[in-house]
This record gives structure tokens, C-alpha cells and sequence, in this order.
């Protein structure tokens, strides 16, 4: 089977579930041919500058716009009118993306982002489409079939946008998230509740006493772990000024993504409780695995791999739109407590660190925790599509 993984850079979640799907599709069926294509390298300067740092500076600086926006969007009938009159207008990126897919010729695309459906959506149309043949003319020859096509949804909530007819199966966070897609319509036999998909590395165990080592981290103090994201967003030197205010004893390692500035920035700053500041870094299962509570924005990846783990979740400040979605169903199963304002952040860590709710919190993660989703979505995908396990 040849198979394409379809993404496009939106923050880091939609790669980083891209590359778990193809770490898991060459583990469990390596006789298949797999490529991953990112959409935006299709796209002009201007629209990449647009689509990368127009999004996260909406969402930093115009929260509520984005929420507004998510929330009039997230309409099933209002994304079909929507994607109709963008396949209206000729695109070059779009047509870029049609012409890799008909040179790869994949049996199947999977999407871990919403926006390569649209393209599908209309290449299926027009194989659709009949062909008019004039008297007399040799025969029309056959289209070349379409693939079919997954869309692997990775928050907890399933925007309208990822939803198209074109979509042949739906990969989802939870039974919540399936609940929603058949309440639109969708046939029961297409949507699947997986989990979002993360690297196999999350579902191996973690020796966390060596990882404190590396570090050079004291084994006597919890550790209290602070993620920035994939882009060092967010008020995270505000969140080490909150946390100085805690009397409890603790300490914590702080994660700057690719954001080199922050990183020196909060290095050369003294702080009341010992203080690790890393970049970016590659081994976040191990820096999760010896965490005793988890700091961060409930992005769908970040969520995924910290209730694989087991750790519990403080979420900061979730923007709205998904990551209202992602807090919100965190919350509900008890893996997770939520602070709105910097000011509540001590009483918050103080009353968690050491006390029975957050072993309670971490049992409730655990229990949610799915991480071996890549290789079920691609053990599903190949049984429906593929047939048995190529390769073995």
C-alpha cells in the first residue's frame, strides 16, 4: 500500500502527529511505501508568513477574535459552502499539492490537518465528474482512482473544518469527540475514537531517577514542569514569578521551545526555587516522565503525551477555540485543573504538590491516556484499506 501523510505546519502539534504516524506505519507495516508532505511548502512567502506567524500572533495578542472565529466556523454546513467557494478560484498551492498526489499516486492520504482536505474534497469531485465524449472520438480512458482518504483529528473537539464528504474515515481523540461527528451526520462505520497520535517513546517506561541525573536535579524535590510550546509563546516568565511566591519546596524545569531569546532571557534570572531552563528539547518524554505536575497550554499533542504518562495537567489560560475544548474535556475526567489568572497560580501549585488530588489526577490521566494511537489508526487504516500487514 502507498500511503501519504498530509500536514501543514499550524503550530507544532500537526507535524509532530504526522511524523508519530509515520515512525508507527514503518514499525508496523514496513512492506508499505509512506511519504509526509507538508502543505505550506506549497505555499508562496507571503501566505506562509500568513499562515504561521498570522495565526499565532492572533491568537498571543486577539484571543477572543480567534475564538470568535473558531466558534462562527464550526459549522458542518457553513465549512461546505466555505470550501465550495475556495475550490472556486484557482489556487497554485492547492494545484502543487494535487500534482504531488497524482505523481506519489497514494492508495490512501492521511490528514493530520484539516487543510489538505479541501484539495481532496475537490479532486474527488471531478473524478466524479462525467466526461463528455464527442461522436466518433476514441473512447475516454478510465480517471485514475482516487485515494481514500483519513482525517486524524488532533484535539478533543472535531472543528466542522475537518470534516468533508470526501472523508472516507475519521481518527479521533475520544468517545466524546466520535459523539459529536455522528451527532453531524456521519456514519457510525467512519469515525473511530483512536486517540491523537504521538511518538512511540511515550508508551515506554521512563527511568526517571537517571533523567534527574542528566539533569543534575535534586532527587529530594518535586519536579513542576513548564512547556512554552513548539514556538516559547505564552507567559511563561510570568509563570516563574508566580511560582516564586510558593513557600512549598520544589523545583522546576522550564522548556523555551525554539524560542533561543526567552531561553537566555530567563537563564540569566534568579529565582526562589531551582530552576533548569532548557530550549528546545527531544527528549520531552523523559522531562514528562519524572514531572510531578505539568504547566502548560492544552494544546491536543502536549495533551496526548502528558495523559499517555500519566501527569496530571495545570492548564494556563487556554485561548479559546480548541484549546477551550481540550481544557474543558481534561477537566471533566479529572486529569486536569485550570488557573484563568497568574495571581491564582500559588495558592493553585501549593494546594496540588504533595496532596492525594494530585495522585488522583495523575490516576485519571493514566486511564485517558491512549499511546499506542499511531499504531491503532495505522493497524485500522491497513486493515480497511490495505488489506493484511504488508511486510509480515
Amino acid at each position: 500500500m502507498r500511503v501519504m501523510i498530509a500536514t501543514a505546519t499550524a503550530g507544532g502539534g500537526h507535524v509532530a502527529a504526522a511524523a508519530a504516524l509515520e515512525e508507527a506505519w514503518r514499525a508496523c507495516r514496513p512492506g508499505d511505501v509512506v511519504e509526509t508532505v507538508d502543505v505550506v511548502k506549497f505555499f508562496s512567502p507571503l501566505h506562509r508568513q500568513i499562515h504561521g506567524g498570522g495565526y499565532l500572533k492572533l491568537v498571543e495578542h486577539a484571543p477572543e477574535v480567534w475564538g470568535m472565529v473558531f466558534k462562527k466556523t464550526d459549522d458542518p454546513g457553513l465549512a461546505r459552502r466555505l470550501n465550495r467557494l475556495r475550490r472556486a478560484f484557482p489556487s497554485k498551492s492547492r494545484a502543487l499539492f494535487a500534482a504531488a498526489v497524482a505523481k506519489f499516486a497514494p492508495d490512501v492520504v492521511v490528514c493530520t490537518h484539516y487543510g489538505p482536505i479541501e484539495t481532496l474534497g475537490g479532486l474527488r469531485l471531478k473524478a466524479a465528474k462525467p466526461k463528455r465524449r464527442k461522436p466518433g472520438t476514441p473512447p475516454l480512458t478510465a480517471p485514475a482512482p482516487h485515494p481514500r482518504v483519513v482525517s486524524v483529528v488532533t484535539d478533543f473537539e472535531a472543528h466542522a473544518l475537518w470534516m468533508d464528504p470526501c472523508v472516507d474515515l475519521y481518527c479521533l481523540a475520544a468517545e466524546e469527540t466520535r459523539a459529536r461527528l455522528l451527532a453531524r451526520g456521519v456514519p457510525e462505520d467512519r469515525a473511530l475514537a483512536t486517540g491523537i497520535p504521538i511518538a512511540l517513546k511515550f508508551a515506554a517506561p521512563i527511568e526517571a531517577g537517571a533523567v534527574r541525573k542528566t539533569l543534575g536535579l535534586r532527587d529530594d524535590l518535586a519536579v513542576v514542569l513548564v512547556l512554552s510550546g513548539g514556538f516559547g509563546t505564552g507567559p511563561v516568565a510570568g509563570i516563574l514569578g508566580a511560582l516564586d511566591k510558593v513557600r512549598q519546596p520544589f523545583q522546576t524545569v522550564v522548556v523555551t521551545g525554539r524560542n533561543e531569546d526567552l531561553r537566555r532571557d530567563l537563564a540569566a534570572q534568579d529565582r526562589t526555587h531551582p530552576t533548569h531552563v532548557l530550549g528546545f528539547a527531544r527528549n520531552m518524554h523523559e522531562l514528562m516522565g519524572m514531572a510531578a505536575l505539568v504547566l502548560s497550554k492544552p494544546g491536543g499533542l502536549t495533551t496526548s503525551e502528558a495523559l499517555a504518562l500519566g501527569k496530571p495537567i495545570l492548564v494556563i489560560s487556554p485561548i479559546p477555540g480548541q484549546e477551550a475544548a481540550n481544557s474543558d474535556f481534561l477537566l471533566e475526567h479529572g486529569a486536569a485543573a485550570k488557573v484563568n489568572r497568574l495571581d491564582d497560580l500559588p495558592f493553585r501549585v501549593a494546594a496540588l504538590l504533595g496532596s492525594p488530588r494530585l495522585a488522583e489526577m495523575s490516576e485519571a490521566a493514566r486511564a485517558l491516556g491512549r499511546p499506542a494511537a499511531a499504531r491503532h489508526i495505522c493497524e485500522e487504516v491497513g486493515r480497511r484499506f490495505g488489506g493484511a500487514t504488508a511486510g509480515g
